[in-house]
């Protein structure tokens, strides 16, 4: 996952030294997507669409939309090579009350709800061993999810270093995982082709369910536009970029499909209504959350279940602590533009930015205990993507009113391309507008209020000292 606002280094266009080649750029493409959706989204797509055979179609569409999205940022990121990701494009394109916008909401929605839902997430699998009673776990998942959050928030407040250096090791090991999962998942379900076989007729009301379940999928996919912040260190971009994004985002579309054709055989949506609609759940949609250890207990047991439901709740974990890491980050860096409250700028004596990680901390934690699990993905599901819309429709703006910007990289399909991400993100949203319209409006109304914090952070800084 990567917010809408990233400060990223790569952003800037290499003066000399080695540059990356294709290995490289697909490796960030694939590791960046890589994240906490396909672990939990399928059960909620599933339920939500009554068939295995829609929902695997509906993954192949997310798929297709990453990449209109990444091809687009790639020439982005060329015309205006400087740190600060979307943060600069939205500025260029619109003016600085969009560009503090982005960071806002990269701060509330980007960050704050992919922490709170990966925390969420993780407790679901490291305590699903245990199956806990409905009371039971209405405690103990919030309290693991916040024990996770607050663990790893002293930790990046005391040292960057080592927890640095493990990043790499952890998203191997997340890839690694999930490549047995799916292996392993195909083995043992080969033969139940009959839970594939479930296209229903094709309603209008199936066509709006659909395209506002394509939420969740777009939430696992987030991640494509960090493709664009590699492109200025990327040797002969205009020939290589493509294929990473295209490599890349294939692969992930892969390993996704992979993963989801196992759950179907699993898996049928009869079975996953059975589970919401029983007495102890209340059609607690949540319940479908851990999709892959359930998807293991049915094929294998809860003696091989069991243990890869905590290997994945650890590499949960891991997502966790890069969200944890990088999101003050941003945070900071907008205190030092004076677009943020200025004590959000402050490192501490270790060089850790303390008051930016106590306020991400602090707004994940009003996330995890105030909202489900599923209205938090829809909550930042809605925000990312009407952001993601904003910086997707800029190359449009910018090629208008900058026609003079060196390009280094033109979007391939231009038009077409942007106009498709935008086509498709522009149905989901408002497909899930009409569905879950109090979760869609405060997704809207969290973004309206960076408005005014703009004008009261200008009026502050215009103030005499």
């Amino acid at each position: 996952m990567t917010s809408t606002m990233e400060t990223a280094p790569g952003s800037e266009v290499s003066k000399g030294g080695p540059r990356f080649g294709l290995a490289t750029a697909t490796f960030v493409v694939v590791s960046s997507m890589i994240g906490t959706g396909v672990l939990t989204t399928s059960g909620f797509t599933t339920f939500f669409v009554g068939s295995n055979q829609v929902m695997l179609a509906l993954w192949v569409i997310g798929g297709i939309l990453a990449v209109c999205g990444a091809l687009t940022l790639c020439e982005l990121t060329t015309a205006l090579p400087r740190s600060g990701g979307d943060y600069v494009f939205l500025t260029e394109a619109y003016g600085p009350l969009a560009g503090f916008l982005s960071g806002w909401v990269s701060f509330l929605i980007g960050f704050g709800g992919p922490i709170a839902a990966t925390a969420f997430a993780a407790a679901k699998y490291l305590l699903a061993p245990w199956r806990l009673d409905e009371a039971s776990s209405a405690i103990a998942q919030p309290a693991v999810a916040t024990l996770a959050i607050l663990g790893l928030g002293v930790i990046h407040c005391l040292g960057r270093g080592s927890t640095i250096r493990a990043q790499g090791g952890m998203t191997a090991l997340k890839l690694g995982i999930l490549a047995i999962l799916a292996v392993a998942g195909l083995a043992a379900g080969w033969g139940r082709w009959e839970n594939l076989s479930d296209r229903p007729p094709i309603t209008a009301d199936l066509l709006v369910t659909a395209a506002s379940s394509l939420v969740y999928i777009s939430y696992a996919y987030t991640g494509w536009n960090a493709a664009s912040y590699l492109t200025g260190e990327v040797d002969r971009p205009q020939e290589r970029m493509p294929r990473a994004i295209l490599l890349g985002t294939g692969l992930v579309l892969a390993l996704y499909l992979a993963l989801n054709t196992a759950y179907a055989l699993a898996l049928t949506p009869a079975d996953l209504s059975a589970m919401v609609k029983s007495p102890e759940n209340r059609q607690d949609v949540g319940v479908l959350a851990p999709i892959a250890q359930i998807a293991a207990e049915r094929l294998y047991g809860p003696r091989v279940a069991d243990p890869m439901s905590i290997a994945i709740g650890l590499t949960l974990l891991a997502s966790l602590s890069a969200y944890i890491l990088t999101g003050p980050r941003v945070a900071r860096a907008m205190a030092i533009a004076g677009q943020f409250p200025s004590v959000a700028g402050r490192l501490s004596s270790r060089g850790t930015p303390t008051m930016a990680t106590i306020l991400q901390v602090g707004w994940s934690l009003v996330l995890l205990w105030t909202a489900s699990f599923e209205k938090i993905l829809v909550y930042s599901g809605v925000g990312l993507a009407i952001f993601s819309m904003l910086t997707v429709a800029s190359v449009y703006v910018l090629r208008r009113r900058r026609p003079d910007l060196p390009r280094p990289f033109r979007t391939l399909g231009y038009p077409v391309v942007p106009a498709a991400f935008l086509a498709g993100t522009g149905l989901l949203t408002a497909a899930v507008c009409y569905e879950r319209p109090w979760v869609s409006m405060i997704s809207v109304m969290s973004i309206l209020a960076g408005i005014p914090v703009y004008f009261l952070q200008g009026a502050i800084a215009r103030r005499p000292a």
